[in-house]
């Protein structure tokens, strides 16, 4: 018997690479979710060709639209609930989110942030860890609280900074590292296994670490 899909509404602001990566694990069968919509807050991202592409719902919440974050947020909100989605993914979406919006998706938002969580919080992460000279650097997933990208961890995958690196080369290496365990940790809250209770994430009812689960090359659970 076919497993029960979820519903998801997927935000961007960009080009939705990870979005694609979504898209083509719901369509192989490998994810069980639909996407009910795609929300943009900016009109030309080519995320949204992505989507039509795919054939799946557009809308795009234009912050420019509005005075003040709260009334985007609303409006957003607003736009969201529509579709009442099981789980709200966030896939580049470059807006700081107003504590009433996250509240109101509390343990069904997620987001995937470039860095090992709670290193490098906020922009810049790849020049920020070849500056630092560390040796490793990568990417996490993680639930949305109200504190800027320090939900609990769920998910994180690492890759090496080597001699010669640069911002650009280094994007690309943890861009590889996204299109995986997005795909795999929105599974995990479409089975049921993962949750956000009191703050912390949940894998199959063990508390994870501040680092979440760490990703191996070739994991398909």
């Amino acid at each position: 018997m076919s497993q029960p899909e979820i519903s998801l509404v997927v935000l961007i602001s960009g080009s939705g690479s990870n979005l694609q990566a979504i898209i083509d694990a719901t369509q192989n069968g490998t994810l069980p979710a639909r996407i009910k919509a795609v929300i943009c807050n900016k009109e030309d991202a080519f995320g949204l060709t992505r989507a039509a592409d795919a054939g799946l719902v557009t809308e795009v919440v234009s912050h420019k639209g509005f005075d003040s974050r709260e009334a985007f947020d609303q409006a957003l909100q607003k736009t969201i609930d529509q579709y009442a989605p099981d789980l709200v993914v966030l896939a580049g979406f470059m807006r700081i989110l107003t504590p009433e919006f996250v509240r109101h998706y509390s343990g069904r938002m997620l987001n995937i942030h470039p860095s090992l969580l709670p290193k490098y919080r906020g922009l810049h992460t790849h020049q920020r860890a070849i500056e630092a000279g560390d040796a490793e650097h990568g990417v996490t997933v993680h639930f949305v609280t109200e504190e800027l990208d320090g939900g609990p961890n769920v998910l994180q995958a690492r890759v090496s900074i080597s001699d010669d690196e640069t911002p650009e080369s280094l994007a690309k290496k943890v861009l590889i590292q996204e299109h995986q365990i997005y795909p795999r940790a929105i599974k995990w809250f479409a089975q049921g296994r993962l949750k956000m209770t009191d703050n912390q994430a949940f894998l199959d009812h063990n508390v994870l670490s501040e680092s979440g689960q760490q990703h191996q090359s070739g994991d398909t659970d």
